[in-house]
């Protein structure tokens, strides 16, 4: 028998770990909504009337117990699950053309940066406006120290403490001290 060849959106293959041309109509608007999301972020502290409204209509299903702290910046929105308690501190950025997972209690430093998109390595690809995004995903009662940057693909296990500045290229397992560029286990908890 044979199957259907189903054609998938440029916004299906961007959550499919596909290349995909994020100059596509649907995945401009989803960016451009979040833009302005995000703008409207800026001019507000977690106190205000209206920020509670602006973070649900950015980041659908997010906890009541959730905060995230403005100014804060990311590509969707819709790509962010957050569990409960979850706190993001000042100038977060989350690139979520890959899905982005935070476990519950789980802390984010200041100038944190998660990044799931990943360009061409080959040049002439890397002009077209074409990536691929791979999902981070980072465990419940976390810590991650101020400035510590998140690459495409990476989960990070239950219970860890990142240091600050650290640059995490790989996986890091549960009940782990990790520090450094790139970031390594230097100890279990």
């Amino acid at each position: 028998m044979l199957k259907a060849n189903i054609m998938k959106t440029e916004y299906e293959k961007m959550r499919s770990e596909e290349f995909y041309d994020f100059s596509s109509e649907e995945c401009l608007a989803s960016y451009y909504r979040a833009k302005h999301l995000c703008a409207k972020l800026q001019t507000m502290t977690a106190e205000d009337e209206d920020y509670r409204r602006t973070i649900e209509e950015l980041i659908p299903g997010i906890p009541a117990s959730a905060t995230v702290v403005p100014p804060f910046h990311c590509d969707h929105g819709h790509g962010i699950r957050l569990g409960e308690n979850v706190f993001i501190n000042y100038n977060g950025t989350m690139l979520d053309g890959g899905m982005i997972t935070i476990g519950r209690n789980t802390q984010i430093g200041p100038n944190c940066q998660l990044l799931t998109p990943n360009h061409p390595i080959d040049y002439i690809e890397r002009r077209k406006p074409i990536e691929r995004c791979s999902p981070i995903t980072i465990g419940e009662d976390c810590w991650l120290g101020g400035g510590v940057t998140v690459c495409p693909g990476v989960t990070i296990g239950d219970r860890c403490i990142i240091g600050a500045g650290s640059v995490v290229v790989k996986d890091i397992p549960s009940d782990s001290m990790a520090v450094g560029n790139p970031c390594r286990v230097i100890r279990k908890l």
